[in-house]
């Protein structure tokens, strides 16, 4: 089940017409007041937030998502008119997995959907492990999802987690952006690779006195080391 937040009527019906013509089941609101007591009666698999609402705005509506125990680990996408890099890194700061500016095509939307939720509905059937990766003073335990730096807890997002475990699984191999984008949101069409610079930005943020283990290799990508 997906949920939509857009107040726009004619977007809204589009977005759901679109899930539902690919095979997604889909509930759209057009509120975050309306979304709240759906999600008291189910939690679904993703949320697509709209930005521009009147009165609650997506982006506190992401930040009340995170801090739920119910969904503080549902992925969500933001779709909205903005697109200055100002308005994604906030709302990656606040927990967003993904951003799609408007005007945007349906067949993208959709792709979007469906990756976010391959990555995420993987992980589910996976055993659980209880291997460690650690790098410099980080530590990744893939069994609880857990990241610790220097000793303490970080909370990361979904792709947070995922990039930051791709590289330091592989310590001083270089991945390109678009390398990252194939193997982190698993899509195969072109995509601005300023969402991985983004994601790496914020994440560096997040890992603090230990955000030099990412680094980056001029015109390619990133790497661990």
């Amino acid at each position: 089940m997906i949920y939509i937040v857009e107040d726009d009527a004619e977007i809204r019906e589009l977005e759901v017409y679109a899930l539902k013509s690919s095979g997604f089941e889909s509930k759209a609101f057009e509120s975050g007041k309306a979304l709240d007591e759906e999600v008291k009666e189910m939690v679904p698999d993703l949320f697509i937030l709209d930005i521009m609402l009147p009165g609650e705005d997506g982006l506190s509506i992401l930040k009340r998502l995170r801090t739920q125990e119910n969904t503080k680990n549902v992925p969500i996408i933001m779709l909205t008119a903005k697109s200055s890099e100002l308005d994604k890194v906030k709302g990656f700061d606040l927990g967003a997995d993904d951003y799609i500016a408007k005007p945007f095509g349906i067949l993208e939307f959709v792709s979007r959907v469906r990756a976010l939720l391959r990555r995420a509905g993987g992980l589910k059937l996976e055993p659980v492990e209880s291997a460690q990766i650690s790098l410099g003073g980080i530590v990744i335990d893939e069994g609880t999802r857990v990241v610790t730096v220097s000793g303490e807890v970080v909370d990361l997002t979904y792709k947070e987690y995922e990039l930051l475990k791709l590289l330091m699984s592989h310590p001083g191999l270089v991945y390109s952006r678009q390398q990252i984008l194939e193997k982190i949101w698993g899509i195969d069409f072109k995509m601005d690779t300023r969402t991985v610079d983004m994601h790496v930005k914020t994440l560096r943020q997040k890992l603090g006195e230990q955000s030099s283990v990412i680094q980056t290799v001029r015109n390619v990508g990133y790497k661990a080391q």
